[in-house]
């Protein structure tokens, strides 16, 4: 079972630690531990219930009357609101899906998002956010890395099969050939970019994860594409992708090369003369009409 304190559970939630203690003190919702120098300590027990009462709480309940009624009672109210499709509090039930790895809410609520506004929105208006402060969680201790690979292996997962619903393109229409550089493994990005293009009639070919250069530079030669797209996380000795990017250029010429990912993010100045920066959707419209 995880501990945290509170600054911990403020920054999992983004509910304000004064609130937090308002619900202890006033209301007695949580009864934290205390360490002998008096710190407080939630269990991931007390962080459920801290989601719980913030879902309710956005739905008009008042804090006074979730205080009244007990953590069973709390949970079935939930539940229901889960159940008829009358809560947007997204963020908090992914993240009950991820502290209690649990599958069953995350499909539920990533289908009410998809049906409701379309995978594209769900992955640039919520799950981008979600992956953002699981990433911070990650670095500060307050998730462990088994948590992280439950939940980005289930968005993996469903980025992969709502592609697989989408018709194949054309095998001799233009190509645009996706990949992510070698030591590079974070592929959540890019298996967004390839189901925009697929879902826009773009032929690409997803190629995976940390793929050598010089296989790169082999599929280029083989496929012919029209353009490469790829995304760059991973923090690497310094001036890494420039130097990568500077040699494809020379290697392939003129070849548009397309790059997303918080690292080109942070060193576009020096890449952007070899690059052609991707950071939203809208940066990867001149591929919808590749020719």
């Amino acid at each position: 079972m995880g501990e945290y304190k509170i600054k911990d559970i403020e920054t999992l939630t983004g509910i304000k630690s004064h609130t937090i203690r308002i619900w202890e003190k006033r209301y007695g919702i949580l009864k934290p531990k205390r360490t002998d120098t008096k710190i407080r300590t939630y269990s991931e027990t007390d962080l459920t219930t801290i989601l719980n009462v913030a879902i309710l709480n956005k739905n008009g309940w008042k804090i006074s009357h979730i205080a009244e009624i007990n953590e069973g009672e709390r949970n079935g109210k939930v539940r229901e609101l889960h159940s008829a499709g009358k809560t947007d509090v997204y963020f908090e039930k992914l993240l009950l899906a991820l502290i209690e790895l649990d599958e069953s809410c995350f499909e539920e609520t990533i289908g009410q998002l998809i049906e409701e506004h379309g995978l594209e929105k769900t992955f640039s208006n919520h799950l981008v956010q979600f992956l953002e402060r699981i990433g911070i969680m990650w670095i500060t201790g307050t998730i462990n890395p088994g948590q992280e690979h439950f939940i980005t292996h289930l968005i993996r997962q469903k980025l992969i099969s709502e592609t697989a619903l989408l018709p194949v393109p054309d095998p001799k229409s233009p190509k645009v050939l996706l990949f992510l550089p070698e030591y590079e493994w974070h592929e959540l990005s890019l298996l967004f970019y390839h189901y925009m293009l697929r879902s826009n009639g773009v032929h690409s070919f997803y190629l995976g994860q940390s793929l050598p250069y010089d296989a790169v530079i082999e599929c280029v030669e083989r496929l012919n594409p029209k353009a490469l797209l790829t995304s760059v996380l991973t923090a690497t000795e310094t001036d890494y992708y420039e130097n990568l990017f500077k040699k494809m250029r020379k290697d392939l010429g003129d070849l548009p090369i397309y790059a997303g990912g918080y690292q080109v993010k942070m060193n576009e100045s020096k890449l952007k003369k070899f690059i052609h920066p991707v950071h939203n959707t809208k940066d990867l419209e001149a591929l919808y009409c590749i020719k």
